[in-house]
């Protein structure tokens, strides 16, 4: 087995020479133009996830760790709105729209679900609790115990996947 570039050992901090952050964007296929991320916010990403030091990422761009620190934040933000755009993209797409309003009954989501299913033809292959239990995985803190305290939206594709998503 062949070790990442610029991979350290369980017990040492990489050396942030040799981390080739050009090398990552590219195995990666990162692209620019196409990115919602700016060339430096991929790369501050991408030496981040190899465990650089912001300290470290500073000196290798001549900048500051806050400056880096900055950018980071922007691009961590950045990728949670793009994920955000495709949850919503996908959820316009899907034939299946359910909202569960907050204070429901988590008991009560599967009943609703399977009614605009059998409405819009599609077959979900969850029974009862195991949907409860993607729903509450799914909703995080928007769930509680049984109760759901947050507004949701569960939307259900043609072959039966299930996404949730707060709004």
């Amino acid at each position: 087995m062949v070790a990442d570039e610029g991979a350290a050992g369980p017990d040492s901090d990489p050396d942030p020479d040799d981390v080739d952050a050009a090398a990552l964007l590219a195995r990666a296929g990162f692209d620019a133009d196409e990115s919602v991320l700016t060339r430096r916010q991929a790369e501050v990403l991408a030496l981040r996830e190899r465990g650089l030091r912001q300290s470290d990422i500073a000196d290798r761009l001549g900048t500051s760790r806050a400056n880096v620190s900055s950018v980071e934040a922007s691009a961590r933000d950045n990728v949670a709105s793009a994920r955000e755009t495709v949850a919503f993209a996908e959820a316009l797409a899907a034939p299946v729209r359910v909202e569960i309003e907050s204070g429901t009954d988590l008991y009560d989501a599967p009943k609703r679900v399977y009614d605009a299913c059998d409405e819009a033809g599609v077959k979900v292959n969850q029974t009862a609790p195991d949907l409860m239990k993607t729903i509450g995985d799914r909703a995080g803190d928007a769930v509680h115990g049984r109760e759901v305290r947050d507004r949701l939206f569960v939307t259900v594709d043609s072959d039966g996947t299930i996404r949730v998503r707060r709004p």
